[in-house]
């Protein structure tokens, strides 16, 4: 495990190392925007999505059975960010009247389609982490039998 998580981090410092070098031609206008957008982040993050996911998550605790509940816990978790990350394109910013070429991607469908997606996911981790379990049940109630 400590492999892992050493292979992580190099590859998360190698990626923003990366990213540095790519910016070093930047503009002061272009580093105030890219300055501006991730104190935005950060405190969209912690002022919206953090509060949400765990007010849901509270309320999926009360309300959905056990196993249906670390699925759609990170289900929702993925959705939000991505969501927050398709914001931009989802409300139309950046795009060129005259120009169709920017922004002429179908969009909403995609994210419909990873919404979709990540309901298929958290279902079926669910489903699979029942029969696991109801699997376990069964094995230890026969084994302790004999």
């Amino acid at each position: 495990m400590r492999a892992v998580r050493a292979l992580l981090v190099l590859v998360g410092v190698g990626a923003g190392l990366w990213g540095l070098w790519l910016m070093r031609d930047f503009t002061r206008e272009q580093l105030t925007s890219e300055a501006f957008w991730l104190a935005g982040g950060v405190v969209l993050h912690d002022a919206v999505l953090a509060p949400v996911v765990v007010l849901l998550g509270y309320g999926a605790a009360r309300v959905l059975p056990a196993h249906f509940r670390s699925s759609s816990a990170t289900a929702f978790l993925v959705w939000g960010t991505l969501t927050i990350a398709f914001l931009p394109v989802l409300s139309g910013q950046g795009g060129k009247p005259g120009n169709d070429t920017i922004l002429g991607k179908p969009y909403v469908l995609s994210w419909i389609v990873l919404s979709l997606v990540l309901v298929a996911y958290a279902v079926g981790a669910a489903l699979w982490r029942r029969r696991q379990t109801s699997s376990s049940d069964m094995k230890t109630l026969h084994g302790s039998a004999s």
